[in-house]
């Protein structure tokens, strides 16, 4: 009886039935095919090497700087992206982009990987691009200090490129290269528009209990020492193959098996992606001792960032300082970066939201569901939603009033209104939250204060290792030992040991030729391969388990340890004055001046300024911004042609400067629009469109049809026994309405 008739069960398999043979086949051409890839991996690992591990983009670029020939050297350099002929053309007066990769253990390019990437998606819209490289090797005397003057200087390049440009370049940070940005963004925030941290860690000692284990990596090895005694067994320098290797343990279902079982199982298909991919991942760079103590022991065990407690060459390093808007892009699904450790600066810096607007700084955050740490990065869905939709309102993004928002991106419906005058496939618009919803994303932050213990533990540790134990390692150190344990690594001996060089694997390479010509896959509905698949899944399973049993272990031994009142007593550890108390120390000085500065402001200023007081007025109810009402703005400012005078510095300005005045004090803001709105032309013209541009977004909700009624009485329409105008489209009538009010 045949295996595929009627009541056969998969219980049973029968070794010589047509199913055997036909899965036994294809297991044994899958299994060749699978170790000719790894052996063509080991290839391309071994030339990259030698070619000097360039950047894994899939675009051309031209190296504009080169940070090894500055006068403080670092291994950086910036690149100008060269567009691909099928691309559309650069226009160099649109803003340009900037994307810092992460220098943590692997190479450059993962920020433009694919075409459908942050670079890729910046080019489609027109806007030239840079990119920050690195090269394998630092610059003897390197140090993050240098490496930021050399990030300063690239940003000044690209501002001088394009004087023309609407506005400060947008620079992306993704994952470690989130932090050297905000660094960059508080130490030189006129070189710098908006910015955007993907994936970025901000926040070390932030995660929720029962998830987040890399956070408790540093207390359960004693500190910073470990890192300090690579940098000596590596003659000076740590091998970024170090923190591949970390990442690969958090997830090592992944690491041990269905990453390579994903490729077995789709041998004829997942080639060039698997190759692709680990073209980047196996491509390790070194940072200097130094370097990676700073790192370690400032922001991973010291989580020194957000705490205003680093300086470089002498200036503090406050977020509060950067004039630009702050977009954090963090994802649930994220096991590197989870949500809180991108978003708890934050609540560092300030209690509520009122204090980041008054020192008019404006921050959105935006929450994907699922996707993973590196699928922030190389997604290709991602990319074309995400990563485009802030491309699309980037200028809306520059101009939003000071607050926090969390950015919502919605698919688009047939029926949705205001869609004429912009993407027909996705709406952003902007909620404003408090800081207790950031707080709220988390489980309350009792369970940082064992991190204190850490790094009180942490610097005694190292200053023992300082003292007693670096000087010996080092004197048996030396570069020919630093190169034979870096060969010797995992990460690098699996994939030299499947290369060419190897010479037991010579006859493999022609065997997988002669099978890929006759190759014959089995059937997807075939009952040894149902097994096949069912025990896969068991494994993973099992694997699974593992983690989250040894990850428990790990929390409970780190709390056992570090949440002990005796341990805290022995380090000498005593709790420190509230670190936002110090961080808030003179800040009421600066909104004092500005308040005094702003002053004059409520009775005098242009149409433009009484209309966007109105809109904002008016807008502020809800705080919500969508996009489609400044796409609206924009197509006036366009049409009636004011954006040859007003720039979008200037806009960005005014709004900021009208949304102070009205959270100043609401009732002299609304009676000075009477000074700045004088004829009733201009009035009822202002107020029109006002209502013109809340339409674009949906019915006008009853709490700002109150709003628009204040402005009525205030304006006089009521008082002057006339209805207040009725809503027109924005799209219509525009002579008409040029001759009574001429928009921001």
């Amino acid at each position: 009886m045949s295996s595929k008739q009627p009541g056969n069960s998969t219980h049973f398999l029968n070794p010589f039935d047509s199913d055997a043979v036909e899965y036994w086949t294809d297991a044994f051409q899958r299994s060749v095919l699978f170790w000719d890839i790894l052996r063509e991996r080991g290839n391309e690992y071994i030339e990259h090497e030698q070619s000097g591990k360039p950047p894994v983009l899939v675009f051309d670029f031209q190296i504009i700087l080169d940070a090894r020939k500055f006068v403080r050297p670092a291994n950086y350099a910036l690149a100008a992206i060269v567009p691909p002929p099928d691309c559309v053309p650069t226009d160099q007066n649109k803003r340009p982009f900037v994307v810092i990769d992460p220098r943590a253990g692997h190479g450059p390019g993962i920020g433009g990987f694919k075409m459908d990437s942050e670079i890729g998606i910046a080019l489609k819209a027109g806007h030239p691009c840079y990119f920050v490289m690195f090269f394998p090797h630092p610059v003897k005397g390197q140090t993050i200090e240098c490496v930021t003057i050399a990030e300063r200087q690239f940003l000044l390049e690209v501002n001088e490129r394009h004087p023309n440009s609407p506005g400060k370049p947008f620079v992306i940070g993704n994952c470690q290269g989130g932090w050297a940005l905000m660094i960059l963004a508080s130490l030189a925030p006129d070189y710098v528009g908006p910015i955007l941290l993907a994936g970025s860690p901000l926040s070390y000692w932030a995660g929720v209990a029962g998830k987040n284990p890399m956070r408790y990596m540093g207390g359960l090895s004693g500190g910073t020492w470990t890192a300090s005694l690579a940098g000596d067994m590596g003659n000076g320098k740590f091998d970024g193959a170090h923190l591949v290797n970390n990442f690969e343990k958090l997830d090592p279902g992944n690491t041990h098996w269905s990453k390579l079982y994903g490729l077995y199982a789709n041998v004829d298909t997942e080639k060039e992606r698997f190759l692709e991919f680990e073209r980047w991942w196996g491509g390790h760079f070194l940072l200097n001792k130094q370097e990676m103590e700073w790192i370690s022991q400032n922001l991973f065990v010291g989580n020194r960032l957000s705490a205003g407690e680093i300086t470089i060459d002498g200036d503090v390093v406050d977020f509060r300082h950067i004039r630009s808007p702050i977009v954090v892009f963090a994802s649930w699904g994220d096991n590197i970066t989870p949500p809180q450790q991108a978003l708890n600066w934050i609540p560092d810096l300030y209690d509520n939201a009122d204090q980041i607007r008054d020192n008019e700084q404006t921050i959105v955050y935006f929450l994907h569901e699922q996707i993973g740490h590196l699928g922030i990065f190389v997604s290709a869905g991602v990319a074309n939603r995400e990563h485009s939709e802030f491309v699309s309102a980037l200028d809306l993004i520059d101009v939003l009033p000071p607050g926090l928002y969390e950015a919502i991106i919605t698919d688009t419906t047939p029926d949705m209104p205001g869609l004429s005058i912009g993407d027909d496939r996705h709406v952003i618009r902007f909620e404003p939250r408090e800081v207790s919803d950031i707080l709220a994303l988390g489980d309350g932050r009792e369970g940082e204060k064992a991190f204190e213990v850490v790094r009180h533990v942490a610097e005694m540790n190292q200053a023992m290792y300082d003292r007693f134990v670096s000087p010996v390692v080092q004197m048996f150190s030396n570069e020919m030992t630093a190169t034979c344990l870096r060969n010797l690594n995992q990460s690098r001996l699996e994939r030299t040991l499947f290369s060419d060089s190897n010479p037991f694997l010579k006859a493999l390479k022609p065997v997988a030729e002669l099978i890929r010509t006759q190759r014959k896959p089995v059937a997807p509905d075939n009952r040894w391969l149902k097994v096949e698949q069912q025990n896969s899944a068991s494994l993973r399973e099992a694997w699974d388990k593992y983690r989250d049993t040894r990850d428990a272990g790990y929390e409970k031994l780190f709390r056992a340890v570090y949440e002990s009142p005796l341990l805290a007593q022995l380090v000498g550890f005593k709790p420190e004055p509230e670190k936002k108390t110090r961080l808030q120390h003179g800040m009421a000085k600066k909104i004092r001046e500005r308040q005094l500065e702003h002053e004059h402001w409520f009775d005098q200023g242009t149409l433009e300024h009484g209309f966007l007081r109105l809109l904002i007025f008016v807008a502020s109810g809800n705080g919500v911004v969508d996009e489609r009402p400044f796409n609206g703005i924009k197509r006036l400012m366009k049409e009636l042609g004011p954006d040859k005078t007003i720039s979008l510095q200037q806009l960005k300005d005014d709004i900021r400067k009208q949304t102070f005045l009205v959270r100043r004090d609401e009732q002299r803001a609304l009676t000075g629009l009477v000074k700045l709105l004088p004829t009733e032309a201009e009035r009822m013209g202002a107020y029109t469109m006002t209502r013109d541009l809340l339409k674009l977004s949906g019915p006008i909700s009853a709490e700002k049809e109150g709003r628009l009624q204040r402005v009525a009485d205030i304006l006089g329409f009521n008082a002057a026994g006339t209805s207040p105008p009725q809503a027109e489209s924005v799209t219509e009538k525009l002579p008409a309405r040029k001759r009574k009010i001429t928009p921001v």
